[in-house]
């Protein structure tokens, strides 16, 4: 969904800060790579971000149901004594 890594690169003009740009550049930064790599970790954080926002209810909705019902399929497990909840006593 969320992948940017085979996408075509675009020149672009960035404002720094010059004391940070030469430390930066002291200490060996490639300044393409290191943008890049911070700013698509960012959009996928604020992607996400705004996917939990616009899907609370449903997600709500869905732990409420949950929380009442149990999980589906629970009494067809065949691994371990629990139950799905926590709980290891029908």
């Amino acid at each position: 969904m969320l992948n940017f890594e085979n996408s075509p690169k675009k020149a672009t003009n960035l404002s720094l800060n010059i004391g940070l740009l030469e430390a930066a550049r002291q200490l060996g930064l490639n300044l393409s790579q290191t943008v890049n790599t911070l700013l698509a970790d960012e959009v996928k954080r604020r992607y996400w971000a705004k996917w939990n926002e616009d899907n609370r209810d449903a997600i709500s909705a869905y732990n409420d149901r949950i929380a009442k019902h149990g999980l589906p399929l629970t009494q067809y497990r065949r691994w371990g004594q629990s139950l799905g909840d926590g709980r290891t006593e029908r």
